[in-house]
């Protein structure tokens, strides 16, 4: 069976990608760094999400000899000019948690009134093989930034993100099974398949 390198380490993004893989059952086997033996450390210096994806998926290709999906994906606040955007892995500083992150994402905006807090997740994938092709996806979830955490389930900035359409609910309040039909990564993967069966499977 062809495997497909994951490039992430995040335990959440590997738990949501198997399911992923499962829904459109794919003949695809997922591996991840750390089972490759490998511990990259790319500079995501890209001023997109796009373009930090393609720089992982082909760090990760070139390295592991193996096709390899990565993605970059972030929040974009509107009343915020759209950050934290590509930052939002960094936006509380170096070593923090996620909840370090939304809570300074809230404090930024307690002036801000309900009507004023829309929101959205982006996710760009790239698949790169180790020859140097790439193909890049994309997929968003719109929303707004609640007043607090709720929900146990994702992570990130989940607690925080109120889906567009979920009856008031947030990220993290949808069942699994729910969020990987709606989610912008789950809508960057479906946009993917296409291009993993052309350059995988044919």
């Amino acid at each position: 069976m062809q495997k497909l390198l994951i490039a992430t380490n995040n335990p959440g993004k590997l738990r949501e990608y198997e399911e992923l893989l499962a829904a459109e059952g794919l003949p695809l086997e997922l591996t991840f760094p750390a089972q490759e033996g490998l511990d990259l450390d790319v500079i995501e210096s890209g001023k997109t999400f796009e373009e930090n994806a393609i720089l992982k998926a082909r760090a990760y290709a070139q390295a592991s000899s193996l096709p390899t999906l990565a993605d970059d994906s972030g929040l974009e606040v509107d009343a915020l000019d759209g950050e934290p955007g590509v930052r939002s892995a960094r936006y509380a500083g170096p070593g923090t948690s996620d909840a370090d992150r939304y809570r300074k994402l809230l404090a930024a905006l307690v002036q801000v009134p309900p009507g004023a807090r829309s929101a959205r997740f982006r996710c760009a994938v790239a698949v790169a093989l180790p020859g140097g092709q790439v193909e890049t996806a994309e997929g968003r979830c719109e929303g707004h930034i609640g007043y607090e955490p709720r929900g146990e389930h994702g992570f990130g900035y989940d607690p925080v993100f109120v889906v567009d359409g979920s009856g008031g609910r947030t990220m993290a309040e949808l069942p699994p099974e729910v969020k990987n039909r709606i989610s912008h990564r789950a809508r960057a993967f479906q946009a993917a398949v296409s291009t993993l069966k052309t350059m995988l499977l044919d």
